[in-house]
């Protein structure tokens, strides 16, 4: 009689544990990404951000590797880049992976030395008059790097 009280105590509190709160995935997707220490021996990156504003906002964000030697950057999604635009007051108004689904493994990307990697999006909304900043990020869990570019919509 006791054996079958502790196991149905048991068996609902792993279901009310499994059942519990969560974060969302948008929730999670728009943290924003907390950059690691790197070591003073770490390669060095060179990050541009891009846009051009016109019908909509083109962003390119090119990390260059200045170093002679490869890198190795860890990624620990698929989400291995993203860009966001904030206005003037820093409300967030567009992100390009809100709402897109990404792998959950681990990836790895070996840059060889000189080498550039690019990433473009383009944001095509509504966009009032104003000042505002881009931001490009890359999510790299090794090499984490972020460049940002005030413009402004007239």
């Amino acid at each position: 009689m006791q054996s079958r009280l502790i196991l149905t105590l048991l068996a609902a509190g792993g279901i009310a544990y499994a059942c519990g709160p969560r974060q969302s995935e948008s929730e999670a997707a728009s943290a924003p990404a907390v950059p690691t220490r790197l070591p003073a021996n770490a390669p060095a990156l060179a990050t541009t951000l891009e846009l051009s504003v016109g019908e909509g906002v083109d962003l390119r964000l090119h990390v260059t590797n200045t170093s002679g030697k490869k890198i190795e950057m860890t990624f620990p999604t698929g989400l291995t880049h993203d860009f966001y635009i904030i206005d003037a007051n820093g409300r967030e108004v567009w992100r390009w992976s809100e709402g897109r689904m990404f792998t959950q493994g681990v990836q790895k990307k070996l840059v060889d030395g000189g080498a550039t990697l690019s990433f473009a999006n383009r944001w095509i909304g509504p966009l009032a008059t104003g000042t505002y900043t881009a931001v490009g990020v890359l999510l790299s869990s090794s090499h984490p790097t972020e460049q940002r570019v005030e413009f402004s919509r007239e």
